[in-house]
C-alpha cells in the first residue's frame, strides 16, 4: 500500500481522534458501507499505517487519587555522537518505563526526553540510573511541567470528506 486515498486518511484521522468507534459508526462518519470500512481498516493496521491503539489516561483525574507525580523535559547531550553511542543511549532510554518520549534532535541537544515519575526522588533515581551512571552522557538540563496546557496525541491529515 503506497497511496492513501481520502477514505483512508478520514479513518485514520477519526480513528486517531477515537479508536473506540464502533465500525459502523466509523463507516457512517466516513461515508463507505461497514464492510468497506472493515476491510480497509484492517488493511491499513497491516500496512502499519496503524501502530497500536490505547486509552489516553486523565492525568488531571488520576492526580486525584495517585498524586500529581513529576513530568520533566530531559535535554540530554553526549560527548560522543557516533552511530553506535547515539543508539546504544537511546536503546538504554527507550526501555525505562520513565521515559514516555524520547526524540533524537539537531541542533542543540542529542535528545529530548519526556519523562513521568512519582515525586522528585523518582526522578533523581531516573537521573542515577539513565544519565549520571552513563559515562559520555556530557550536559543534562531538565525543565519540570507546572502545567500541561495541550496534550494532542495525533498526526495532522488532509482530509477533503
Amino acid at each position: 500500500m503506497e497511496l492513501l486515498d481520502d477514505v483512508d486518511l478520514a479513518l485514520l484521522d477519526h480513528l486517531q481522534r477515537d479508536a473506540s468507534l464502533s465500525n459502523l459508526d466509523l463507516a457512517t462518519r466516513v461515508h463507505v458501507s461497514p464492510p468497506t470500512c472493515l476491510r480497509r481498516v484492517k488493511r491499513l493496521r497491516e500496512a502499519g499505517f496503524i501502530e497500536k491503539q490505547v486509552a489516553i489516561l486523565d492525568a488531571d483525574r488520576l492526580a486525584q487519587v495517585l498524586g500529581h507525580g513529576l513530568q520533566a523535559i530531559v535535554e540530554v547531550t553526549l560527548d560522543r555522537q557516533g552511530a553506535e553511542a547515539l543508539e546504544a543511549f537511546e536503546q538504554r532510554v527507550i526501555a525505562d518505563d520513565a521515559v514516555q518520549q524520547c526524540y533524537r534532535v539537531s541542533p542543540g541537544p542529542d535528545f529530548v526526553l519526556q519523562v513521568c515519575t512519582a515525586d522528585m526522588p523518582g526522578y533523581l533515581a531516573l537521573q542515577q540510573r539513565l544519565l549520571t551512571a552513563d559515562a559520555n552522557v556530557r550536559n543534562v538540563k531538565a525543565f519540570f511541567s507546572v502545567k500541561r496546557a495541550k496534550f494532542r496525541p495525533g498526526v495532522p491529515l488532509s482530509v477533503t470528506l
